[in-house]
């Protein structure tokens, strides 16, 4: 028996169903929604599985049980009436661009014209706020029933234009205005989500809609999206067996909104389906807008990984005055390692790349602009040096890596002059191999500035800035040794390599390399 089809590129619940692919049951959760509340949000990076969790929504209050089959929603402990079929009504901003804002508003009316006509109720006139709440109580009463409102990528009009302040502004009020008219309508509606990638709760965009329940890092529904490592062993069993469990869970898995870890849906279906390990997800765009956000207040990846946060850094996003951090957490480009919560102090995140694949991609994209047009020495090239442990080759790569880094990077980078700059900047080179990259590495004698694990060896680094550095004239490489950081490694098969950096602030490069 051939294993269940790869729904790569499927959104709609009803050929995943029929067409026989392979899937991975989320009806609990609508299951557990519906039982708890009325009004919710839910934000989710891009090709997370968003569209899909709304078609099946949609199917699920449409009362179309037989997609439902063996699913949990039609066992009897969800106790779900799908007698009860009630109108969903639904919006979707995925498809097409909006670069002006008649562009929403046609888009908005063209939708609302489709319920009237569907639906049998007499055109109405105004804008799209006031048809909306003019409309939902008419169709309520021809039905009989409690209307359903789903709304997929919500914030899609605003992030489109994200670099046009003015326009940014007409998509936000024109949405405000539509949004806001829903909570009115508490005593016809049934249900109501919106899903996106950001929250935009500064702008006032939900302050009409002040009722939603946020779920995005509410634990139980961490999994609500992606994969979990279950999921992979039991649906996808017949395709993961021809992978190394852990080389897939490195590479894709690690996604977390404070519970479980999910893999990325997208990313999973490609290796099963090409068979190799690459990073499809990041491949299919960065936003032009995030690598411009970092251009103007760069910052290395290593100052990412192990970002300690609160709730307002993770819970809105301002797109009038932009955090890349928080942009980078909610288009999935890090992710919550871990979290604490107390009532003396609030709670606070731990973040971190969520994998191999974003680590090394993004390590790679931040090289790629650091450098820009420079010609450096290859990564396959730094990789046979540091495999192969020639320490010959392996400055040389990087005395041409930090040559190449333009002037402006400098000037326009404060703490270019300090020792965790160049860390950073040897971290970044190594991460976008995929190695194990530890910055402030932890022993019983202190933390050594960045430790790199290979597969033929472990390299432990210790960085020091002529003129800058206040531990007087002791070399890298003695402190090293003194403080015993290899120790800890000493008991691993593999070789440990200790290097001493020390950097020339005025030239910008390595001015001694100790071994």
């Amino acid at each position: 028996m051939s294993p269940p089809k790869l729904p790569i590129g499927i959104q709609a619940f009803s050929e995943m169903r029929n067409g026989g692919y392979a899937y991975v049951d989320k009806s609990w959760f609508i299951s557990d929604l519906v039982a708890k509340g009325k009004y919710y949000f839910l934000s989710r990076p891009r090709r997370f599985g968003k569209s899909l969790f709304i078609d099946t929504l949609d199917c699920a209050f449409s009362g179309r049980k037989e997609l439902f089959s063996g699913l949990y929603l039609a066992s009897p402990e969800a106790g779900w009436d799908f007698t009860i079929k009630y109108p969903v009504l639904r919006v979707d901003f995925a498809g097409g661009a909006l670069k002006q804002i008649s562009d929403l508003i046609n888009r908005l009316t063209t939708t609302l014209d489709e319920w009237e006509e569907l639906y049998g109720i007499e055109k109405s006139t105004g804008d799209p706020g006031d048809r909306l709440l003019s409309l939902i109580p008419k169709i309520a009463k021809k039905t009989g029933k409690q209307v359903v409102i789903l709304i997929d990528e919500y914030d899609r009009p605003i992030l489109d234009n994200i670099g046009d302040i003015s326009l940014m502004q007409e998509m936000r009020d024109c949405l405000k205005n539509f949004y806001g008219a829903i909570k009115p309508l508490d005593l016809h509606l049934k249900f109501v989500l919106l899903t996106g990638v950001s929250k935009f709760a500064k702008t006032g965009i939900f302050s009409g809609l002040n009722n939603l329940n946020d779920i995005t890092l509410d634990m139980p529904y961490s999994a609500i999206c992606g994969y979990t490592q279950q999921d992979l062993e039991t649906v996808f069993s017949e395709y993961l067996q021809r992978f190394d469990r852990n080389e897939v869970r490195d590479w894709y898995n690690g996604y977390s909104w404070t519970g479980d870890s999910v893999y990325n849906p997208f990313d999973i279906l490609l290796l099963f389906s090409k068979g190799v390990f690459r990073p499809f997800w990041f491949e299919t765009g960065t936003p032009s807008f995030l690598i411009a956000l970092w251009q103007k207040k760069p910052r290395l990846p290593a100052e990412y990984d192990g970002l300690v946060a609160g709730d307002e850094l993770l819970g809105s996003f301002d797109p009038e005055h932009i955090r890349a951090e928080t942009l980078l957490f909610q288009a999935g480009y890090l992710t919550i390692r871990s979290f604490v919560s107390n009532p003396y102090e609030g709670t606070w995140y731990t973040l971190g790349f969520p994998n191999r694949e974003v680590r090394e991609a993004f390590n790679r994209q931040i090289l790629h602009l650091l450098q820009g047009d420079s010609e450096t020495v290859s990564l396959p090239v730094i990789r046979e040096a540091i495999e192969s442990a020639n320490y010959v080759l392996l400055r040389t790569v990087f005395h041409s890596f930090f040559a190449s880094i333009p002037h402006d990077w400098y000037r326009n980078n404060p703490v270019a002059k300090y020792e965790g700059y160049y860390a950073s900047v040897v971290y970044t080179y190594f991460a976008s191999l995929g190695y194990e990259v530890i910055p402030e590495d932890t022993s019983n004698k202190g933390r050594v500035d960045l430790t790199v694990k290979t597969r033929t060896g472990i390299w432990i680094f210790e960085f020091k800035v002529l003129g800058i550095d206040k531990s007087g004239d002791e070399s890298p490489l003695d402190q090293i040794k003194r403080r015993g950081y290899a120790e800890k490694y000493r008991s691993d098969q593999r070789p440990v390599h200790e290097i001493g950096i020390v950097f020339n602030p005025e030239t910008r490069n390595i001015e001694r390399w100790e071994i």
